[in-house]
């Protein structure tokens, strides 16, 4: 399957590094002008860089989306591919999670990602062509008794993507939601040490992390971010033109269920 996404321009949030980083390096593989976002202005410019420097069509604009996308809106008015990748996350016992960090993970995990569907959606529905997707997680389906808050958000996408698809019933636009399941990023190995003793080698924490914390893994190891990538390239597609309104799980397995 040769996918070609010559001519569009997809912008891709929180990809300074990790899953985001990997999928906007995917998109760009197969022709597509990648815009990245992240807040750390120096980060994305170097992940900008470093897509520049293998061929990339590939700018960036540090923003914090959960507070003000208009820095985003103002330099690209229309685009054709959205991913919603932009997520924050941490262990915290429930009970401990106060109201401040409830409202901020919702803002971050979801606001962030409605307030552009929102805006760009309409667009892609005129040309009658887009692609927008939300990356959720297995936590969305598995709550995560560590990190109920960052669950809760996830879970969200699932029915805020559904609900934007039935909004482009017919247009040609699709949108859909990308389930990952535990992916290495060096956002991981942090939280992996949350949970594991520190002084452990990465190998054997990361084994250690997936049998007493994910032992429901079929793959049994982390999912490396070019994994996830490649479903959002595909959804990205004029090949997945048939499939909205979705939840497509790249998980590893993760989830002990036929169906989402």
């Amino acid at each position: 399957m040769r996918i070609d996404l010559s001519g569009r321009t997809a912008l891709v949030t929180g990809s300074s590094s990790g899953i985001g980083l990997a999928i906007a390096a995917g998109l760009a593989g197969a022709g597509a002008r990648v815009v990245l976002t992240g807040r750390d202005e120096k980060r994305v410019a170097e992940a900008a860089a470093s897509l520049r420097a293998s061929g990339a069509d590939a700018t960036g604009i540090a923003v914090d989306l959960a507070a003000d996308a208009a820095p985003v809106l103002e330099r690209e008015q229309d685009v054709d591919i959205l991913v919603n990748n932009l997520g924050v996350y941490e262990a915290r016992p429930p009970l401990e999670i106060t109201e401040d960090e409830w409202r901020r993970y919702f803002e971050t995990n979801v606001l962030a990602g409605i307030r552009l569907t929102r805006h760009y959606l309409p667009g892609m529905m005129a040309r009658g062509w887009g692609r927008v997707q939300y990356i959720a997680s297995d936590s969305a389906v598995v709550i995560p008794a560590e990190m109920i808050h960052y669950g809760m958000t996830k879970t969200a996408l699932l029915g805020v993507s559904r609900g934007f698809a039935k909004a482009a019933a017919g247009s040609g636009v699709t949108v859909n939601t990308v389930i990952a399941g535990p992916t290495h990023t060096a956002g991981v190995e942090d939280f992996v040490y949350q949970l594991v003793p520190g002084d452990l080698p990465w190998d054997e924490a990361q084994r250690r992390f997936m049998r007493d914390h994910r032992p429901q893994s079929l793959i049994q190891r982390l999912i490396e971010p070019e994994e996830t990538a490649n479903m959002v390239v595909y959804l990205s597609s004029p090949q997945a033109s048939a499939t909205t309104g979705g939840a497509l799980r790249v998980d590893g397995g993760y989830v002990d269920a036929i169906l989402p």
